[in-house]
């Protein structure tokens, strides 16, 4: 038993001594890590205002730019001067249910931690910040504190197999993967090509709740998503979208849920043409489509 124990710490404090020159505090609550020169990959959520500063393990904090945001999945990279701080190298391979991981987190620049669990799941989907589905994340049982989101999951050897996004509610921490795709999209916004997507301007409410207060106004039921809200010289208030209006179909596609809308908007071109219940009434509206940093789709 002691030395089984004696084992995990070792590892631990091997693993710290790998990674910690290279993993830094982002503002005042995140975590990043070097991934390349002058290059820090953190959490779009993480980012608050202007560029944040970065504060690395030896105390030196130097203001950061963004080079590229991906909100809705809340990737961002960070341009810096990163000194003599190394990038951290992938992991070859994927990561399977019960390796055990290490988590590394340095939040607000407050000091490095180094946790160890196992993988707990792999390709549990979860929501990004403006609600959009996240196909797939790595699960581990690493404790982490408060602001370790945009950290790296690595292995033994110090290399990164995952990046730590969020904690749900009680849950477990969750983590992007570091596949090819993850890495092709980190090293995109390291050249500046910020991600996108089609955004309507609006508050929904989900089909359930829709069926519940149409039900309570005396109105006939439909599938669709509930207006709750329409943002001011968005795209839909441009027009016409009201308050209250039920979405049922965008560009052909009935809308049975949030991720259908996304999907619609994902596919359209321009501008997309919505079917929608307003009261009793079923009308058409083409709605020129624009990107940017809304909160809602």
């Amino acid at each position: 038993m002691g030395s089984a124990l004696e084992e995990i710490g070792s590892a631990v404090r091997s693993v710290h001594e790998a990674v910690a020159q290279s993993v830094v505090g982002v503002g005042r609550e995140g975590s990043g890590v070097v991934v390349g020169k002058d290059l820090v990959a953190t959490n779009a959520h993480n980012l608050r205002g202007e560029g944040p500063a970065v504060t690395f393990p030896d105390g030196r904090q130097v203001a950061a730019e963004a080079a590229g945001v991906d909100v809705d999945g809340d990737l961002a990279v960070l341009r810096v001067d990163t000194g003599d701080a190394p990038a951290l190298a992938w992991a070859e391979g994927e990561t399977g249910l019960g390796d055990v991981v290490f988590g590394v987190a340095n939040p607000g620049g407050r000091g490095v931690r180094v946790t160890m669990g196992t993988v707990s799941a792999v390709g549990q989907p979860f929501r990004g910040p403006r609600g959009r589905r996240v196909a797939a994340s790595l699960e581990h049982t690493a404790p982490l504190p408060r602001g370790a989101s945009g950290g790296p999951v690595v292995d033994a050897a110090g290399r990164v197999v995952g990046l730590n996004t969020h904690r749900p509610q009680e849950g477990f921490y969750l983590a992007l993967p570091a596949n090819a795709e993850l890495i092709a999209r980190l090293e995109a916004l390291g050249q500046g090509e910020s991600r996108s997507r089609p955004r309507l301007g609006i508050a929904l409410a989900p089909p359930r709740a829709t069926r519940r207060l149409r039900e309570a106004a005396g109105l006939s039921d439909v599938t669709g998503l509930l207006v709750r809200g329409v943002e001011e010289d968005g795209p839909a208030a441009a027009a016409g979208l009201r308050r209250g209006d039920v979405l049922v179909s965008a560009g052909g596609r009935n809308l049975t849920s949030v991720d259908a809308l996304h999907e619609a908007l994902d596919a359209a071109s321009g501008s997309v043409d919505l079917g929608i219940v307003r009261g009793v009434e079923e009308i058409h509206l083409s709605v020129a489509l624009t990107s940017g940093a809304g909160k809602t789709p």
